[in-house]
């Protein structure tokens, strides 16, 4: 017989997500997503698995085609199959629409995994800056 050593669990990288603070106002965005990579059936359960439970149970997503590798029509996250649509969205190349019924809808800004630790970090800490936008009144 021969043992073998047992395998080194892979190291996951952190999960870089950074939601908006909750307030009365709609906001235009509700979060910033920076996945590892366009693989989503790879990056999506860890996303939806880090959402408060205050969202419910997420139940469909709807990202832009052109920006993620193929992906089946449906995934099973969490013992809850997730309805995955891809859409061309040249009006928003750079999100994620995710529903839950009678919870909402919430639409995630996404950085290119692709995107520098500086440059990345930047946008995750800019996006949700309402005074960076322009937004403080005019004070």
């Amino acid at each position: 017989m021969i043992a073998t050593a047992p395998a080194t669990p892979a190291v996951r990288p952190p999960l870089r997500l950074r939601l908006a603070p909750h307030g009365l106002l709609p906001r235009r965005i509700d979060g910033v997503w920076w996945p590892h990579s366009r693989d989503l059936t790879a990056q999506l359960p860890r996303l939806l698995a880090a959402l408060p439970a205050s969202w419910g149970g997420i139940v469909s997503v709807t990202v832009n085609a052109a920006a993620w590798s193929a992906a089946p029509g449906s995934v099973l996250v969490a013992d809850q199959v997730v309805r995955l649509h891809k859409a061309v969205a040249p009006h928003a190349p750079d999100t994620v629409v995710l529903l839950s019924p009678g919870q909402g809808r919430w639409d995630l800004l996404v950085v290119p995994p692709d995107t520098s630790e500086e440059a990345g970090a930047s946008l995750m800490a800019a996006a949700l800056d309402d005074h960076a936008a322009g937004t403080d009144g005019g004070s």
